[in-house]
């Protein structure tokens, strides 16, 4: 997978997450891609106080990225 197939990907998950969050009140953005294994977000809005975001990030977010891109290891909220 090219690094621009890697970046579309990751942000084909991050759509099927976004409506989650929205309905919070919150968001999501890609921040980088480092080696093309470790994946850094920021979440906004609503999102960035919430006490379950760590779980949410866990459960939610680095799944579906690695359902998109299975090569991805790590997913970090930078905030």
């Amino acid at each position: 997978m090219t690094n621009e197939e890697l970046i579309l990907n990751i942000e084909k998950a991050l759509q099927e997450i976004r409506p989650f969050l929205n309905s919070d009140g919150g968001d999501i953005s890609l921040v980088s891609i480092e080696d093309e294994k470790h994946v850094k977000v920021r979440f906004e809005g609503a999102c960035t106080g919430c006490s379950v975001n760590q779980m949410t990030l866990r459960a939610g977010v680095e799944t579906t990225i690695k359902r998109y891109a299975p090569q991805i290891e790590t997913v970090v909220n930078i905030g």
